[in-house]
């Protein structure tokens, strides 16, 4: 890109969030940024979080007699935790995946895509995410009265042409020869954890069935063990062995046969991902595997990555599973919930790429603040690795026009997100924090919106996120962020650890252009929203920052720029549009992607 792209065009500062902040700020929120020193805070905060991540288990207080000092500890702490990090992302990039295959002979279709799909989910690996390396293996299990043939293993290989080989060769739907429904379910399960060598740092199972296990609790289809297993396996065993194991569940349903059986496996293990493998059309069937393969392993992918960036602890993956359970998807009744008030903040957007670059310019003078008043659903509706979200609504009281005395109320809808852990720090700094990464973003937007607009590209906006402060009634000060809800289909396209789960060209191009307008110091990543027909409206974006003293934990510095970005990204028809300058990682660019 010519020189010129950085300095040709300014945008006017339009975020609502400029036009004003009026109200007056109330006493305790004065008093709490007065006494609020956000550079120390959240120096202290990265310390603590980084010494997480290092394993030190020590609890040590970070001493330092002057600011700099400080800075520089904690820049040294820090950045050995995210080589650590990047270490753990490098090591979660080769995946094991074992198909669990009901080889009985009504599921002859869908083994005959198993055999067709794996060569071209291969292929859309290489192409999405060239730094995924896989290996392969299979567990086919029929019933208790197929003797020998009851099981089938193909261990792991990384020689593809091995497994379709194996395929073609050796599976072949047979019938149970039994007059029941239900299959050797808990024991192809239990075969695929303990009989097949797992090594890989993500592990992938996907099991695709239309017959539930023995057992009362599974089914009312006839069943010849209706006690359950004859040799003892439970649901709670093999799948607690499987959640110790720390391989990930994803399941291929077929019929509502299957519906009890992932109630109960639910109740064990927390959610996971349902893939529609239903039809009789050979060709769409293989289209459902190629994408319910390739999605099982992104979607694992973008878990334990992240997971493993964040924690240590690979307990974590499960527990995010189950904390699922406890979300409640369905809105509110509004009337039985309690109108609360609070302030919300925003800092002004920069007028420059120095300003954006500049940490200071993040700091009290530049914010703003007005009243608010709102209600939150109490429990909330969606849940990640670091925050939670509930359904809000934003209430705004206006008078009727020549009747001064008589309010009419205006709502909108809104999502306000809360922090999972904020530790023993300030909690205050980490919401402005996130704040200052939705201010960076949408800024970044805006210019590659400008160019977009002219070579006919849809747009990229990120959603205008605000701090909340509100009391309780506790009389405790809570922090959430609020922004509009979105309406449609969320996805996540892509997470901080480079994995591309869903691949837009348009966004690949935006994160390469971040890259080169803020001249190489930052990319702007985790891209998650809704796809429109012009435009992509997306939210809770992570940052990659050549100083690792900005934009938090998921920030992994130059380093996580080099690794997961310059090194898996290929350039498209949009970044050449753009005139983004080619990076030269050896990618070629050999197949088109349609948005």
């Amino acid at each position: 890109m010519s020189k010129w792209f950085c300095n040709s065009k300014k945008s006017a500062n339009t975020q609502t969030s400029n036009t004003t902040s009026t109200s007056s700020v109330p006493s305790s929120l004065a008093y709490d940024l007065d006494k609020l020193n956000i550079t120390e805070e959240r120096l202290k905060r990265y310390a603590d979080e980084a010494n997480i991540l290092s394993s030190d288990t020590s609890n040590k207080t970070l001493v330092a007699n002057t600011e700099n000092d400080l800075k520089s500890k904690t820049r040294f702490i820090r950045e050995k935790a995210v080589s650590k990090a990047l270490n753990n992302i490098k090591n979660s990039m080769k995946v094991d995946l074992c198909f669990v295959l009901d080889c009985t002979s009504s599921m002859k279709p869908h083994i005959a895509a198993v055999k067709d799909c794996i060569s071209h989910v291969t292929k859309y690996i290489i192409h999405t995410n060239p730094s995924i390396k896989f290996r392969v293996g299979l567990c086919g299990y029929r019933d208790h009265n197929n003797n020998s043939g009851r099981l089938l293993i193909f261990d792991f290989t990384d020689q593809h042409e091995q497994f379709i080989q194996y395929m073609h060769n050796n599976v072949k739907p047979i019938s149970s020869l039994n007059n029941d429904s239900p299959e050797d379910v808990l024991g192809g399960l239990n075969a695929a954890i303990t009989q097949m060598d797992w090594q890989n740092g993500t592990q992938v199972l996907l099991h695709i069935g239309d017959n539930p296990p023995h057992g009362r609790r599974f089914t009312t289809l006839r069943d010849n063990y209706p006690d359950g297993d004859p040799n003892g396996l439970t649901a709670e065993s093999v799948l607690n062995m499987m959640k110790s194991r720390n391989i990930l569940y994803f399941f291929g349903k077929i019929k509502s046969n299957t519906d009890k059986m992932l109630e109960i496996f639910r109740s064990i293990i927390g959610e996971f991902p349902v893939f529609d493998l239903v039809g009789g059309d050979p060709i769409k069937l293989i289209e459902k595997f190629i994408k319910a393969t390739s999605s099982s392993i992104t979607y694992a992918l973008s878990l334990t990555s992240t997971i493993g960036s964040n924690s240590n602890n690979s307990k974590d993956i499960y527990s995010l599973q189950q904390k699922k359970l406890d979300l409640n998807p369905n809105k509110p009744n509004w009337d039985t919930l309690p109108l609360q008030k609070g302030v919300v903040m925003w800092y002004l957007i920069p007028d420059t790429l120095n300003e954006l670059k500049n940490p200071n310019y993040f700091n009290k003078p530049k914010l703003f603040s007005e009243s608010f008043s709102f209600k939150i659903a109490q429990q909330p509706f969606s849940a990640g690795v670091e925050k939670c979200a509930h359904f809000a609504l934003d209430i705004k009281s206006s008078t009727i026009p020549f009747t001064p005395f008589i309010f009419r109320q205006q709502t909108k809808e809104m999502v306000i997100k809360e922090y999972i852990h904020v530790g023993q720090n300030d909690p205050f700094e980490k919401y402005l924090e996130a704040v200052e990464i939705s201010t960076v973003t949408y800024f970044l937007s805006e210019e590659f919106n400008w160019y977009a607009e002219r070579k006919n590209i849809p747009k990229v906006n990120f959603l205008n996120v605000k701090l909340l402060r509100c009391g309780t009634i506790d009389l405790r000060t809570r922090y959430y962020t609020i922004e509009p809800k979105l309406q449609g289909e969320y996805k996540r396209f892509n997470s901080n650890t480079g994995v591309i789960t869903e691949l837009r060209p348009t966004l690949e191009a935006f994160v390469h252009f971040t890259y080169e307008y803020t001249e190489k110091y930052l990319v702007v990543c985790d891209l998650q929203g809704i796809e429109l027909n012009d435009e992509f409206l997306l939210t809770d974006p992570a940052i990659h920052c050549v100083d690792t003293l900005r934009f938090g934990r998921t920030n992994f510095g130059e380093e996580g720029i080099n690794q997961c970005f310059l090194a898996n990204h290929r350039c498209n028809d949009i970044c050449k549009k753009l005139k983004l300058r080619h990076i030269d990682n050896g990618l070629s660019e050999n197949v088109t992607i349609k948005e």
